[in-house]
């Protein structure tokens, strides 16, 4: 049995005891987590539900383990024949969930 939700702008593929990055780092570890777009469900028979766009009868939940960070990015920004250049880096912040139960009711 599996799910694809949506998060972030992102498109996941979530089975129960997997562990996935949220974007959302405002969360507490030990908090619980619902997934609110459920774009597809597929169940242990091979039977799968589409929907359009998000399935309503479907939930996924999860608690949340760690507060977690991405890989530093770097931007770099050059100007030729201007004697301008800039270099920024980002790390985007993240907070692991282990996925608990995916429910079809």
């Amino acid at each position: 049995m599996y799910a694809i939700v949506k998060n972030g702008g992102r498109q996941l593929k979530v089975r129960e005891g997997d562990m996935v990055l949220v974007d959302n780092s405002e969360l507490a570890p030990g908090e619980d987590y619902a997934f609110d777009n459920v774009l597809l469900y597929s169940d242990e028979a091979g039977s799968v539900q589409v929907g359009s766009p998000a399935l309503g009868n479907v939930t996924v939940s999860g608690t949340v383990v760690r507060e977690a960070t991405g890989p530093k990015l770097v931007v770099f920004t050059y100007r030729k024949r201007k004697s301008s250049q800039r270099r920024k880096g980002h790390r985007q912040h993240y907070s692991e969930v282990r996925i608990k139960s995916i429910q079809a009711g």
